[in-house]
């Protein structure tokens, strides 16, 4: 069986994500498959763990990770456009350790590839959990020993000028994402009281 994410558990008040355009039926925001569960800020801050189906119960590289019961959550439209979770960002001390954490448990990496962010170096491993990617980000060597955490989430929008445009200036400029073809903007999300970073982009081109 396919490991998949199912839910995600995220340490807001539902209401940050309802002002940001997301809809939230008792305190979880469906996206696509996966349901983001907002528990508020006593459980601390950003995304605090996961739940994944095809997985028995461990923890991935120090990341609470639970085993996903129950049938598959439905999607819900959200004012914003989102449409779906493109890819969960997994931020590592050091990659090759999460690398083997998720070999460990059966993932295979789909590529890598080096880059910046902030100005530094970093390097990218990508894994495919049926209909989000998990992007693992760290620095290219080794920097330290502590846990591996959930970062962030770029989720894919219908139309990303008009994502862009609800969010009245919350954004940066829409520019081209590394994707081929594809666009992005990043969301101001301390403006609604979120603490997960947000992104948004351009729908998938699709092959014919």
């Amino acid at each position: 069986m396919a490991i998949t994410v199912d839910e995600l558990v995220v340490a807001d008040p539902p209401q940050a994500w309802s002002t940001a355009g997301f809809t939230v039926t008792d305190g979880t925001c469906r996206v696509g498959d996966v349901g983001i569960r907002l528990v508020g800020r006593e459980r601390g801050i950003g995304i605090i763990g996961w739940a994944l189906r095809g997985l028995d119960a461990r923890d991935i590289d120090g990341i609470p990770t639970a085993v996903a019961g129950g049938a598959p959550t439905a999607p819900a439209e959200h004012a914003n456009g989102v449409t779906g979770i493109d890819h969960i960002v997994v931020l590592s001390p050091d990659v090759d350790r999460t690398v083997a954490a998720l070999a460990a448990v059966g993932m295979t990496p789909r590529r890598e590839r080096l880059g910046t962010l902030g100005g530094r170096p970093i390097r990218q491993v990508f894994f495919r959990f049926g209909a989000v990617i998990i992007e693992v980000v760290g620095a290219p060597d080794p920097a330290g020993d502590g846990p591996s955490t959930l970062w962030g989430i770029t989720y894919n929008v219908a139309d990303i000028d008009r994502t862009a445009a609800y969010f009245s200036g919350r954004t940066t400029p829409v520019k081209d994402a590394v994707q081929p073809g594809r666009r992005i903007t990043t969301v101001g999300h301390q403006q609604f009281g979120m603490s997960v970073r947000t992104a948004m982009l351009s729908a998938p081109i699709l092959s014919s």
